[in-house]
């Protein structure tokens, strides 16, 4: 196609489209990964009719949030050339990425976001969002490890739940993330987290995912992300950084 005419249907593309490139976002990834948010309602009528198909008999809740998270990738999508591509879902209800890329959605109450990486530069790659405070406590003894919950007690009881909540979401990036890879299905006590700058606005964890997880022959431990504290969400990230010979590109 001729560099003007792609110009013009790739500005068509962002025009009509309701997310937005968010930097804010694309700094929980390293360099080449792009992030999209968006904070509007979304409906069937955005999703393209091969994606419409998937809806099934899905609640009004449920549509806003699938049309929301095909929206924001359909935004990242552009920014990589590639224009109009139906994200179909696998039966395992992942979504089917471009073959060149790796992303992931992530949606809750009044917010949506997706981020979207080159293959060549990353081998997978997750992200979440949550209503900061939205873990409480009666919720701790499923969800975390013993040294989670260990940390989260020597906190002023008002930041616990920010922090419970900060802990969630990084296990939810980090699943994600290694899920397409290794397809293994974890648990929350697979994997323990810690928080780094706690109190930060941005910052940083680690991952220590368990010694019998699909991932730790395929990664360099312990792994690292990244949480973003923005309106009344907490945002993480979680990248895992292309190695020679693993994970090649499958055709989709």
């Amino acid at each position: 196609m001729h560099k003007g005419l792609w110009h013009s249907v790739k500005m068509r593309a962002v025009e009509s489209n309701l997310a937005k490139l968010s930097t804010r976002l694309d700094g929980l990834f390293p360099a080449g990964a792009r992030a999209a948010e968006m904070c509007e309602a979304a409906d069937a009528s955005l999703l393209l009719p091969a994606e419409a198909r998937f809806l099934g008999r899905a609640v009004p809740s449920r549509v806003q949030e699938f049309a929301a998270g095909r929206v924001c990738a359909r935004r990242l999508l552009a920014e990589f050339g590639i224009m109009e591509f139906p994200l179909m879902m696998a039966d395992d209800r992942q979504p089917i990425w471009p073959s060149t890329l790796v992303g992931s959605i992530t949606h809750t109450r009044g917010f949506c976001a997706a981020v979207v990486a080159p293959r060549t530069h990353m081998a997978g790659i997750g992200i979440d969002c949550e209503v900061t405070d939205s873990v409480k406590e009666e919720f701790w003894p499923k969800l975390f490890t013993a040294a989670e919950t260990t940390w989260l007690r020597s906190l002023p009881i008002s930041q616990q739940a920010a922090a419970a909540t900060l802990i969630f979401s990084a296990k939810e990036a980090f699943y994600k993330c290694q899920y397409p890879l290794v397809g293994e299905r974890l648990g929350f006590g697979d994997a323990t987290v810690e928080v780094l700058d706690w109190k930060a606005t941005l910052g940083e964890f680690i991952i220590y995912p368990g010694g019998n997880s699909a991932i730790v022959r395929h990664a360099k431990l312990p792994l690292r992300g990244r949480y973003l504290f923005h309106e009344e969400f907490i945002s993480t990230g979680v990248a895992l950084p292309r190695i020679p010979g693993e994970f090649s590109a499958q055709p989709q």
